[in-house]
Parts: C-alpha cells; sequence; structure tokens
C-alpha cells in the first residue's frame, strides 16, 4: 500500500459581512484554522458595496504554505 500527502500551497477564501468587526471576526477566525495547516496569509483584498440601502462589506484573503 503505497501512502501519499499532499500539502495545499495556495488557498483563496471569499468573506462577507454587514459590519468590518463581524467581516474582521471571520477572516481572523479562519487565519487561526489555517495556521494549523500552515497556511499564512499572503494578501488581502476588501471592498464595499452597497445594495437596497444596505452596506456590504467583502473581502478576499489569500493564503499560502508557510513552508
Amino acid at each position: 500500500m503505497d501512502f501519499q500527502l499532499d500539502f495545499l500551497k495556495d488557498k483563496i477564501e471569499f468573506f462577507e459581512a454587514s459590519s468590518l468587526k463581524e467581516l474582521e471576526q471571520k477572516i481572523q477566525k479562519q487565519i487561526e484554522h489555517n495556521q494549523a495547516i500552515l497556511l499564512t496569509v499572503h494578501s488581502v483584498s476588501h471592498q464595499t458595496t452597497v445594495i437596497d440601502d444596505r452596506i456590504l462589506y467583502t473581502a478576499v484573503v489569500h493564503f499560502k504554505a508557510n513552508i
């Protein structure tokens, strides 16, 4: 039996929230999860959009391997 492990080298995740604080909490929680699999933040891109008189905050976080 041959056993082989493949490591994630890149991972991109998308987040959205109705407040900046909520968005920051979501991102921080995922950063902690990804550190467990040896991924660190490479870049963050964010945007604010108004839809039906509501503000929507979105972010894209690019994680890269820490090894």
